[in-house]
């Protein structure tokens, strides 16, 4: 079966070429015509994005998975992701893009952690859904940000929206942590990143919890201790869900044969292959390729 690779999307800001943020409205975007990508077919970004929704009803598919979106919907996508839009007529509201390097680097090392615990997905699912309340706070942020963006160019523009930004996100996560009940050890919150990290690198290379302990210089017990505090699961089964997803965006990102991604993906039998990801999905790879 020939698969069509996914586009890549580099941050590309067309107003100012120097900026690292951008916002784009999502129901101008539906009407572009001139994009060298479809953005209903899947595409990976290399940034972070915050689709807030203002008005109609419509969805939004994230690493394979749809989203309903309505008045107060917000999506976070973050670097290297994989999504696509669906486009809807009546679906009004905005984008906020910008890259790692825009925010992250103004921060503190555990505040940045925090920051970007908003956009990871192995501890919390892409959508918030506001109330009317929440709504009302939020739109008024966006609203200031969109006013100083695109009205007020000048030396002190980009320091005040990525302080409004960095608000924002606080915001929004004070709200996720709200509804969710999210609770987080801010003692190993950097072992967690860096466990997350060491695993999205090198999980072609080892997949058995005791290497990645030893890398971190944690015993195994404390490592599987950390991932059940943050995301309620041991650390073989963490490692198996990152395993998956990155498999997952082969199967639909490349023109590699099934073969091909076995051995990508640290496999030396196709059949040890087959029988892992059908344990974990309950479909074999070429059901998954062919359905997506």
């Amino acid at each position: 079966m020939k698969n069509k690779q996914i586009k890549h999307i580099k941050f590309e800001n067309q107003q100012n070429e120097k900026s690292q943020f951008d916002i784009v409205k999502l129901e101008e975007l539906f009407l572009k015509k001139n994009l060298d990508h479809s953005i209903e077919k899947h595409h990976k970004v290399n940034f972070f994005v915050i689709l807030f929704i203002k008005e109609g009803t419509g969805s939004h598919t994230i690493d394979f998975i749809d989203y309903s979106c309505t008045k107060g919907t917000i999506l976070t996508i973050r670097k290297d992701q994989i999504h696509k839009f669906k486009k809807s007529e009546n679906l009004k509201g905005s984008l906020l893009i910008f890259t790692d390097d825009f925010l992250v680097n103004y921060l503190e090392k555990l505040e940045a952690h925090k920051t970007l615990l908003l956009f990871n997905e192995f501890l919390t699912e892409p959508k918030i859904q506001l109330n009317e309340t929440e709504y009302n706070d939020i739109n008024k942020l966006i609203y200031h940000i969109e006013n100083e963006y695109f009205e007020e160019i000048d030396e002190f523009q980009m320091s005040i929206i990525r302080s409004a930004l960095h608000i924002l996100i606080t915001k929004l996560f004070r709200i996720k942590s709200k509804k969710e009940k999210i609770q987080f050890d801010k003692k190993h919150l950097t072992e967690f990143i860096k466990f997350q990290s060491l695993v999205e690198t090198n999980n072609n290379q080892t997949s058995k919890v005791k290497d990645f302990a030893y890398q971190l210089n944690l015993s195994t017990k404390t490592l599987n201790t950390i991932t059940r505090s943050f995301v309620n699961k041991s650390a073989k089964e963490f490692i198996d869900e990152i395993c998956i997803k990155q498999i997952k965006r082969l199967l639909i990102n490349t023109t590699l044969s099934v073969k091909e991604i076995a051995y990508q993906s640290g496999f030396e039998e196709t059949t040890n292959f087959y029988k892992y990801f059908k344990r974990q999905t309950q479909s074999t790879p070429e059901q998954f390729r062919t359905e997506k």
